[in-house]
């Protein structure tokens, strides 16, 4: 089967004028390759906060608009980016146990959240191996929020974070993968080309349900986040079991060539 890790797509709108101007206006073409990719991965990570959009399925033109994602926004975003500065990258799919979003979906409606909840990470060819980026997903302000309002804690599975490492996790680019949910995944969707392969296959914000997250339960999320952000981190009831990952950590499937 024959790949394509550097076309447009409907979601990969590289070629969109907002995202070709913001390219032209950083200067990313003219870096080096792991600058390049540096580059746009510091900006999806720390310039576009976390966040919930009205849909997985956006083009990444729309995600920039909107200044704000979360794993599979900003994903679509990055690998946007990355393409525009002609970095090969791919789309792996997965869903990670709903728990990790717990303290961000609020406790009145967290019940009727699905078990599973649609997540991905981006992978990019580097140095001659695919390397996964999943640790852009949470802006520095929440990640060091968190971090302040657990110093003693490790291990940690709620605030959409889903780490074994909460103080020192792999967030920054150095030319190797990083990760920030990873602890919450529980099952793997396989590899796709591109978003839109992937949502071709698998969505999750239809019906009732997907009409409540867009017009008022995102909304709320999104309220709780800049409350994180803030320093002011909304209690979990139920204790210490509620913040640990409820499923044995995966075996890592990502790296294949």
């Amino acid at each position: 089967m024959s790949h394509d890790y550097l076309s447009a797509t409907p979601l990969l709108d590289y070629r969109a004028a907002p995202i070709q101007a913001l390219v032209a206006q950083r200067g990313w073409a003219e870096l080096t390759e792991k600058a390049r990719i540096g580059a746009a991965y510091e900006f999806v990570r720390n310039e576009v906060l976390f966040g919930y959009n009205s849909d997985d399925a956006l083009p990444a033109s729309k995600v920039l608009a909107d200044g704000y994602g979360q794993c599979n926004t900003k994903g679509t975003l990055l690998m946007a980016l990355l393409r525009a500065l002609k970095i090969p990258c791919r789309f792996h799919g997965f869903t990670i146990d709903k728990r990790l979003q717990r303290g961000v979906v609020p406790e009145a409606v967290y019940p009727l959240a699905p078990r599973n909840i649609i997540h991905s990470w981006v992978e990019v060819q580097h140095g001659g191996t695919w390397l996964e980026l999943e640790g852009f997903i949470l802006d520095r302000g929440v990640l060091e929020a968190l971090q302040a309002s657990f110093p003693k804690r490790r291990v940690l599975c709620a605030y959409g974070v889903g780490t074994d490492c909460l103080q020192t996790p792999s967030v920054g680019w150095a030319g190797q993968s990083t990760y920030i949910q990873k602890t919450g995944i529980n099952s793997d969707l396989g590899v796709f080309d591109s978003p839109d392969a992937f949502y071709a296959d698998h969505r999750q914000l239809t019906g009732l349900r997907g009409l409540a997250y867009r017009l008022a339960i995102r909304h709320w999320m999104n309220r709780r986040v800049a409350q994180i952000r803030a320093g002011r981190v909304p209690a979990i009831p139920g204790g210490e079991s509620n913040l640990l990952p409820p499923v044995p950590i995966p075996q890592d499937k990502g790296a294949a060539s």
